[in-house]
């Protein structure tokens, strides 16, 4: 009767257990999922808050370019930005000029600063990479526990372009209006070629159409 006893108190202390045991595992999962990074709504926060308010410290493309010519060193010292080691480094730049063309894949502008002129194309389709995360020196990679949630931001950045700033501009955008512009270029630094510019635009708005 004893060993009866025994062995049902047995049974029922390691149901309690186990009972436990399942239970403190599920709190575990729950707390690891609620603490999941969320790349979407920190690229929204980034892309309102910090980028954005950025835009206007831009240097003008034109200047960028005369910058260059005159002190290579000094200009990407000043301007230049990137989170890795190597020579890509990435520009956050603005200006205004005239839309040339409008092409499957960009649209060209000749970006005009007094007597300085400056043809750029401006990415339409094809709005990838981490130029933007990484162009106004904003972002600061220690934020970050894993390489995979750092990455995930510029892919969120993009896709607010993507959705955002580039359909109004594309079915209005017509060859001939003056446009404004910001966003970020990728420059070699070793292999420095800049006559053919192309920007990751961040924000896009037509301040006179050819039509008006």
């Amino acid at each position: 009767m004893k060993k009866g006893l025994k062995y049902l108190f047995g049974i029922i202390v390691f149901a309690v257990l186990a009972v436990n045991s399942v239970y403190f595992r599920k709190l575990d999962e729950r707390k690891a999922s609620s603490s999941k990074f969320d790349a979407k709504e920190y690229a929204k926060s980034y892309f309102n808050t910090k980028l954005k308010p950025s835009l206007s410290n831009a240097v003008e493309i034109n200047q960028l370019m005369s910058f260059l010519q005159s002190n290579k060193e000094q200009t990407f010292e000043k301007y230049a930005h990137a989170l890795g080691i190597g020579n890509i480094r990435y520009f956050l730049v603005k200006g205004e000029g005239i839309v040339t063309s409008i092409n499957e894949n960009d649209v060209s502008v000749l970006a005009k600063a007094d007597t300085a002129r400056k043809a750029i194309r401006i990415a339409t389709e094809f709005v990838f990479g981490n130029a933007i995360r990484d162009a106004s020196g904003k972002i600061d990679v220690n934020e970050f526990s894993n390489t995979m949630d750092f990455n995930s931001v510029s892919s969120e950045i993009n896709k607010i372009v993507r959705a955002e700033v580039l359909p109004r501009f594309k079915a209005n955008v017509k060859k001939g209006d003056t446009v404004q512009f910001a966003g970020a270029v990728e420059l070699n630094k070793e292999h420095l070629s800049v006559e053919d510019i192309e920007l990751i635009p961040i924000q896009l708005k037509i301040v006179r159409s050819q039509g008006q």
